[in-house]
């Protein structure tokens, strides 16, 4: 790996120094060679070894990040990589990335916890996070996973799992607020420069720093409920500044649509739900422009100035939102009611119960009768779209490239990680091939459309930790 490790530059009180725990026996359980092509890594240099952090490779630089961050609005001033650690940055044909090691072992900011990642975790955020990217959301990726011949103790004793994850930076909301807590100015100043040169060349300031992380929230939110998905745990701690999709703990995606859907386990009060995450990452952002006032000159000014910024978000989000939307119902063009004709869609589904997912895809068909099932609901709204449809040149093609066939549902990824805890990996390998084309019909994988049995429900999900 040919490593340039600009976060190490930066001043040590960002981070600490930090080289993997090794680990007794780790085992390759995956090695994506695509992603390592993007990065110009060899995939034979991805060893166990390597992706366990028990061989540090030439040039890497392990060091744990410093950050703080509110979660569930209560504030934390000192967070951090508890059981992760950065080995480095590569430059390959999609820019600068960040290697790091997730499940390396404690640190500083490991508080009470033990540093360590179970498999089931790793396999998750290894499936979802590369089915985002197939999705073309922006996200973190997977380029790795071991399993290290340990157990983690949990609920019980769980086979230890190391996740490889690659992401444009690890730097978030809550690193912006470790250093505005602490009055650091200079550190900010320094945040802020390297931020701008990594992630936002284009901005002068701080304040056109802020706007391009708004319309970056903006679009990666929309583009979360196009696909029915939730992040599960919407803290400033993980919201990535460069506009990616971070920490996939608790996270799901729908089946029976309603907005108000919750799967977090730790989200008592649903205050991540589907519905609410534009609103909280609006109070996320809030946080950030707070933290960028020092630098933004005169108080009174730089005040107005950010919360106009801030308040930018909603129109931002609705314009991404409803262009992604009419995609998802076959139009390329905009013309008014809309908006109306979506919602009145998306109202149907919550009330009918019917599958997010397989009642898009259906409407490239021309028919989702058989999704929203509740008296007369298809009937009083589909001869209005059908008559939108007209003014449309190909509504079909838009349709099958807005609406995936396919999604990491929930039942296939618990049935996928009980299957690799008794040592079967097939389910997970199959799961990656499947979801690496999501937009493309595959017979042969139709089980993987089919919503879940009563019995194969997933009502809550967790985080790991």
């Amino acid at each position: 790996m040919k490593f340039d490790n600009s976060y190490a530059r930066l001043p040590e009180r960002f981070y600490t120094r930090q080289t993997p725990t090794p680990v007794a026996k780790p085992q390759l359980i995956a090695v994506n060679t695509a992603l390592a092509a993007e990065l110009g890594i060899d995939p034979g240099d991805l060893s166990a070894a390597v992706l366990s952090g028990n061989t540090v490779p030439e040039g890497a630089e392990p060091l744990a990040q410093a950050y703080a961050g509110h979660q569930f609005g209560g504030w934390v001033p000192q967070l951090g990589d508890g059981r992760a650690v950065l080995l480095g940055e590569v430059i390959g044909a999609n820019g600068r990335r960040d290697i790091q090691l997730k499940g390396a072992g404690r640190t500083p900011y490991s508080r009470n916890g033990d540093g360590r990642a179970w498999l089931g975790p790793v396999l998750r955020e290894y499936v979802v996070s590369e089915a985002m990217h197939a999705l073309g959301v922006p996200t973190t990726r997977a380029l790795g996973a071991v399993t290290t011949g340990e157990k983690v103790q949990r609920e019980r004793a769980y086979p230890g799992a190391i996740l490889t994850r690659v992401a444009a930076s690890h730097i978030r909301v809550g690193t912006f607020q470790y250093f505005a807590a602490r009055e650091d100015t200079e550190a900010l100043q320094a945040l802020t420069d390297h931020v701008i040169a990594r992630h936002y060349p284009n901005a002068e300031d701080p304040g056109e720093l802020l706007q391009a992380v708004v319309l970056a929230q903006a679009n990666l939110v929309a583009k979360w409920l196009s696909i029915g998905f939730i992040h599960g745990v919407m803290n400033t701690d993980n919201m990535a500044v460069s506009g990616e999709t971070i920490d996939y703990g608790p996270c799901a995606f729908m089946d029976a649509y309603h907005p108000q859907t919750v799967f977090s386990s730790i989200d008592q009060k649903g205050r991540y739900a589907s519905q609410n995450q534009p609103d909280i990452a609006v109070w996320n952002l809030a946080q950030l422009a707070t933290c960028l006032l020092p630098l933004m000159g005169d108080r009174r000014h730089a005040v107005d100035a950010a919360t106009d910024i801030v308040h930018s978000f909603p129109a931002l989000f609705a314009a991404e939102w409803s262009r992604l939307f009419r995609a998802k119902i076959g139009l390329e063009t905009a013309q008014p009611g809309d908006d109306a004709l979506i919602t009145g869609l998306l109202q149907r589904m919550a009330t009918s119960g019917a599958d997010f997912t397989n009642t898009f895809r259906a409407l490239a068909d021309g028919d989702a009768s058989a999704h929203v099932t509740d008296d007369g609901a298809w009937d009083s709204w589909a001869p209005t779209w059908q008559a939108r449809l007209k003014h449309e040149r190909d509504p079909r093609t838009v349709m099958r490239a807005a609406n995936p066939a396919f999604i990491a549902r929930n039942h296939r990824i618990e049935q996928m990680i009980e299957a690799a805890v008794e040592g079967d990996f097939a389910p997970f390998h199959r799961l990656n091939t499947v979801l690496a084309h999501p937009f493309e019909d595959q017979p042969e994988a139709a089980d993987l459309q089919a919503v879940p049995e009563n019995h194969e429900r997933v009502l809550q999900t967790f985080c790991g930790t």
